[in-house]
């Protein structure tokens, strides 16, 4: 096994709190906006709705708390892909490599940055012509203001984090205390929804807390990474943890369960009913700022990944190099971000999307499996164990892939067409391998 990190030459200047933002801000996006609608259909009650959000957010913060030991062990940039290629061999990481170019972190950037541009054109009253042109300008932005160091990068996204907690903690307080929370009403059962399977309701709530890996991939730049890894990745799901469960109660008080299961966007009709058409506004602004930070958070911890893979020699040695001045994976940058814009043009990223939606999820269980490979490594001393091994990390992975199993069985041609596309980067790892000999071996 190497002991060799990565890359020894990021600058570590990610502080603790932004490294917890950064938590907060691959996490939030425009899941808590959109899909309490998706699982109220499938729910009885909000009572039952509220124990999935929180019991889901249980099962996040044990993944980010295996994510906290192997980050830990190994404080460098390039998170998950490393800990493959350490545990399973580098074809483990280049397949993680693959398909997060390809579709995951590429597809869910292109399919945000619409989300983004959708908002934004709402709330400043533009022709639908416009959405593309944001969708790109969008994409633009974000991957541009990271080409000047990680520590301009990290300011304006902790400007994006707490503008998205602000626009959380208004939509909360406009639910619990204009709207009258507290009613009988917020927990009541509904006979129209009883009997719909817990899966069901499952799955959309879990893809909401799906990106508390990101921070890993910047590990690079973390300052103290040992101490500060652990503690920014528990605070940011505690954070987030606490700030669904809230926007579901006030959901819940506005709307009601009946209300949520038949509306679309939650957010915007419960800003709607308290304060009308400024409210709808409002509150688009805040999803716009929340997808934005969004985008900004996957552009930057898929380059990260890049980076390592062209030093190890699984991809090209040009999206290896840092900038000689800000000590930023540049090139691997623009890669990402140049074929997130290529998704978004060509129309076809919200299919990509779909086929490989569990695969961040598949990726994540596998992530922390590879746990249990180092915890039998000699000479092993780590600053920070995950409570209750094995059983903690057992649990997620057996939950994780249950969730891929049942995402398989609904959507059998969107889940193998995924793993069509991570199947394809077989054959492509060993032509890279015998193309270039200075592959790590």
């Amino acid at each position: 096994m190497s002991e060799t990190p990565p890359s020894s030459t990021y600058l570590r200047s990610l502080r603790p709190w932004d490294a917890a933002l950064i938590v907060v801000g691959g996490i939030i996006g425009g899941g808590i906006f959109l899909n309490p609608g998706i699982a109220a259909q499938r729910t009885e009650s909000g009572l039952a709705l509220l124990l999935i959000w929180v019991g889901a957010g249980l099962l996040t913060l044990i993944g980010a708390l295996c994510f906290a030991e192997l980050g830990a062990r190994r404080p460098h940039a390039g998170g998950t892909y490393v800990y493959l290629r350490e545990a399973f061999g580098p074809l483990a990481g280049f397949l993680f490599g693959w398909t997060m170019l390809l579709v995951i972190y590429s597809g869910s950037t292109a399919a945000v940055a619409t989300i983004f541009a959708s908002y934004a054109s709402a709330l400043f009253g533009l022709p639908p012509s416009m959405a593309l042109p944001l969708t790109v300008g969008a994409l633009v932005f974000v991957s541009g203001i990271n080409l000047f160091g990680i520590r301009l990068g990290a300011q304006i996204q902790n400007v994006f984090a707490l503008l998205k907690l602000l626009a959380v903690a208004v939509l909360v307080v406009c639910g619990l205390f204009f709207a009258g929370a507290g009613h009988a009403g917020v927990l009541a059962a509904d006979p129209a929804h009883a009997g719909v399977g817990f899966i069901g309701a499952a799955l959309p709530v879990l893809f909401a807390y799906s990106g508390f890996t990101y921070l890993n991939n910047l590990a690079g730049e973390v300052r103290e990474p040992q101490r500060t890894l652990p503690r920014a990745l528990t605070l940011g799901m505690l954070l987030v943890i606490a700030a669904y469960a809230l926007v579901n109660v006030a959901y819940l008080a506005v709307l009601g369960h009946a209300g949520l299961a038949a509306s679309h966007a939650p957010a915007a009709d419960v800003m709607q009913q308290v304060f009308g058409s400024f409210g709808a506004r409002l509150i688009a602004l805040g999803v716009a700022i929340s997808t934005l930070g969004f985008c900004n958070i996957t552009l930057v911890a898929g380059a990260r990944v890049l980076q390592v893979m062209g030093e190890d020699g699984l991809f090209f040695r040009a999206v290896a190099r840092l900038h000689p001045r800000y000590r930023t994976p540049n090139t691997a940058l623009l890669l990402l971000s140049g074929w997130s814009i290529v998704l978004a043009l060509s129309g076809s990223y919200g299919q990509l999307l779909d086929y490989a939606t569990f695969g961040d999820w598949l990726a994540c269980a596998v992530g922390v499996a590879t746990l249990f490979w180092y915890r039998r490594q000699p000479n092993q001393a780590t600053s920070f164990r995950v409570p209750g091994y094995p059983w903690l990390p057992l649990l997620f992975i057996g939950i994780v892939a249950w969730v891929v199993a049942m995402t398989m069985r609904d959507n059998p041609r969107n889940a193998g067409m995924g793993l069509l596309i991570m199947a394809a980067g077989v054959p492509v790892y060993f032509f890279w391998r015998r193309l270039f000999s200075h592959a790590r071996p």
